[in-house]
């Protein structure tokens, strides 16, 4: 396969110099940076994600931060997720949708205080779109990208990681919950959150000056807990349903679709753009959405386009992420399925490159 030719557009990240040190063997870009994707193999990042604890470079999750007196009513306007209870210290997952409904974004929005957040952003421009919507409502508030780059930590040694860098507090954050702790005299906030089902943190690390002292600390510390460099997984991912945007879902598909109507407050969370929109659709109902779908056979090549599939020679639906799972002893999918044939159980034909598959629809996720 054809290189991808290297420049300042495509931007490095404070950890770039330590992610090569490690041996990263692929990359993808992602938010205009770039995210490591395998550093051993596939399945051997997995098998240690599993086993142990690793440090990722997530600095392509780019903060879009909102300041100002109009930064709360900014962000209701984004998402058809209530959050008039949210307190500062949480994160929450959010729908970002447009004014048809249409899924713009899937992030965690962090409230850092009343009138300051940062929204935690998948792969798309979504800073043009809110810059947007500030001006054209005259809110009183700054949209901005920070010098803010998150750092992962996961795998189930993470706590025993953490609390040797910052101490025993940190064991104490609760699930999609944020602390400040200091790093050579740096205010920090760590969120007990990840793109993973083993558990972990991420590290919202404000200014790139201390990237690499941080990425060493956290190696210094952990080398008897067999810590190493990582990055979001595959196969765990889809086996844990962590859906990826830009992949199992786009602005074509609304938060219903997605499997993510439990995010949506319609009713309560006045001021959302694409509110009257997803008010139809949580009263008529999706005629599509995501579902969990073990492909029978040998392992699948990467699913780099959707995979058709069908059911009696119909097109009723396709895959879109799929991996052999050696856990499973399966291959792992997620796809979008139409709601005539989405039931658990149901049978079908997928179309890969490799010819037609069996398959069958689950009632849930691996893991």
């Amino acid at each position: 396969m054809a290189q991808i030719s290297l420049s300042r557009r495509l931007r490095r990240t404070p950890f770039s110099d330590g992610v090569e040190a490690a041996g990263a063997k692929a990359y993808t870009v992602y938010n205009r940076m770039r995210l490591p994707t395998v550093f051993e193999s596939v399945e051997a990042d997995y098998r240690h994600l599993k086993s142990h604890v690793q440090v990722w470079d997530v600095s392509c999750e780019r903060q879009v931060e909102l300041r100002g007196p109009d930064a709360a009513r900014l962000m209701q306007m984004l998402t058809p997720r209530d959050l008039r209870g949210m307190l500062p210290g949480q994160c929450y997952y959010v729908p970002i949708v447009d004014e048809t409904g249409g899924m713009l974004n899937d992030p965690v929005a962090v409230k850092l205080s009343e009138d300051r957040w940062w929204i935690s952003i998948a792969d798309s421009d979504l800073l043009l779109w809110v810059k947007g919507l500030a001006n054209g409502y005259r809110l009183d508030v700054l949209v901005d990208e920070p010098d803010v780059s998150p750092l992962a930590v996961q795998g189930p040694k993470a706590d025993d990681l953490m609390a040797r860098l910052f101490g025993d507090r940190v064991r104490d954050i609760r699930f999609f919950r944020f602390d400040m702790f200091q790093f050579e005299g740096r205010d920090l906030a760590v969120a007990r959150s990840g793109y993973s089902k083993q558990g972990g943190f991420e590290i919202y690390v404000e200014g790139a000056n201390i990237g690499m002292p941080l990425w060493n600390a956290l190696f210094a510390a952990g080398e008897d807990l067999q810590v190493r460099a990582g990055c979001p997984n595959l196969i765990e991912r889809i086996e844990g349903g962590l859906l990826s945007y830009g992949n199992d879902m786009t602005d074509d598909n609304t938060p219903h679709e997605c499997g993510l109507g439990r995010f949506c407050n319609t009713h309560t969370a006045i001021g959302c753009i694409g509110r009257d929109a997803l008010l139809r659709v949580a009263k008529e109902g999706p005629v599509q959405q995501i579902r969990p779908i073990a492909i029978e056979g040998d392992p699948v090549p990467p699913c780099e386009r959707a995979w058709p599939a069908y059911v009696g020679g119909k097109r009723v639906g396709q895959v879109t992420s799929a991996a052999w799972s050696p856990d499973f002893d399966t291959n792992v999918s997620i796809g979008m399925l139409h709601l005539s044939h989405w039931d658990p159980g149901t049978a079908l034909e997928i179309e890969t490159p490799q010819g037609m598959r069996p398959a069958i629809v689950r009632d849930r996720f691996w893991i």
